[in-house]
């Protein structure tokens, strides 16, 4: 792909054209990117409290018993929406599937191990870990082997 940029005073507002020869996955991904206006922040309910959650500080997010947690410093916190409204909103902060029930921050992922099972074991930054389902093993190493997009962030 070649990206040509053009910068001048003369233009109002930001536009962007893309020439193709033909529609692919990689230019839809590329659309909803550009389109994607990812929140800063999500929020979390603890006992009474709200808390606002950055997208950078959550290990992963699991759901169990039918609700929804992110994992901070190995501490659950619930959230106020579903898994897949979670998956949406995180989908530009570096998060992937690791399973039916859980995604992970890619950013904070140190190492993994392969269990016995066949699934892998992801160990985060704050010292948890989460299993990711074979079926959700080859995207993960793709986009660990891509690497994040630093605008994901």
């Amino acid at each position: 792909m070649k990206v040509n940029i053009d910068l001048n005073e003369q233009y109002g507002e930001t536009s962007v054209t893309i020439h193709a020869r033909k529609w692919t996955k990689e230019l839809e991904e590329l659309v909803r990117k550009l389109d994607h206006q990812a929140p800063k922040r999500m929020i979390g309910v603890e006992g009474d409290k709200s808390i606002l959650l950055s997208p950078g500080d959550v290990d992963y997010i699991f759901a169990e018993n039918r609700k929804v947690y992110a994992s901070v410093n190995k501490k659950a916190i619930e959230l106020t929406m579903k898994l897949y409204e979670a998956e949406e909103v995180l989908e530009g902060h570096g998060f992937s599937r690791l399973s039916k029930s859980a995604l992970g921050n890619l950013n904070q992922i140190t190492h993994f191990e392969l269990a016995f099972n066949g699934n892998l074991c992801v160990y985060f930054r704050s010292g948890s870990k989460e299993y990711v389902s074979r079926k959700y093993v080859h995207e993960l190493k793709r986009k660990l082997v891509l690497g994040v997009d630093a605008r994901d962030r």
